[in-house]
């Protein structure tokens, strides 16, 4: 989406629908959740993320995988790093970026893969564990698998599926 925003010429019209209710969250619904973005995926994760957090009473932790092409792509950096400076024992990120400067050292290179996600999110085995996947149609497809429509979340494949995790264990936005 941000390619097509980009794009534009002054005067071209864009229109946008919303808010769409997605997944109604209660505090403590999960001990745990693991948010994997790409790109502008990271919207409905942030959301999800500052909803758990600004909760008192909420002891959800959060962990998210956020993909990029680059550093200078990476949206809400300092939100994201702000939040894990705050709440040091609820949240944490890990960034891949897919094409990174030699420079950079804040995380793996690359594309999102089993190792990384063995590596950083919980066992699959872990009760109430939640997965939530929003990102472009190829991270998707590889992750998790496609949604099908709005209302219908579609097979559970890619990833997810191989690392053992189920079909209910896993939301795509």
């Amino acid at each position: 989406m941000s390619t097509h925003l980009h794009d534009m010429e002054p005067g071209q019209r864009l229109d946008f629908k919303g808010p769409l209710p997605k997944y109604p969250w209660t505090a403590n619904r999960h001990p745990h959740v693991a948010l994997i973005a790409g790109g502008t995926g990271i919207t409905p994760m942030f959301q999800l993320t500052r909803r758990i957090l600004s909760n008192p009473d909420d002891r959800t932790k959060v962990t998210l995988v956020f993909a990029n092409i680059s550093e200078e792509d990476v949206l809400l950096r300092r939100e994201l790093d702000h939040l894990e400076n705050t709440y040091p024992q609820r949240f944490r990120a890990f960034h891949v970026l897919e094409n990174p400067a030699s420079s950079w050292t804040g995380g793996a290179k690359g594309r999102i893969s089993k190792d990384i996600l063995k590596t950083v999110l919980p066992d699959p085995r872990t009760e109430g564990i939640k997965v939530f996947v929003c990102g472009p149609p190829g991270m998707m497809q590889s992750i998790s698998g496609n949604k099908k429509s709005p209302k219908d979340q579609g097979e559970l494949t890619g990833l997810l599926k191989d690392l053992g995790y189920s079909q209910d264990q896993v939301y795509k936005f």
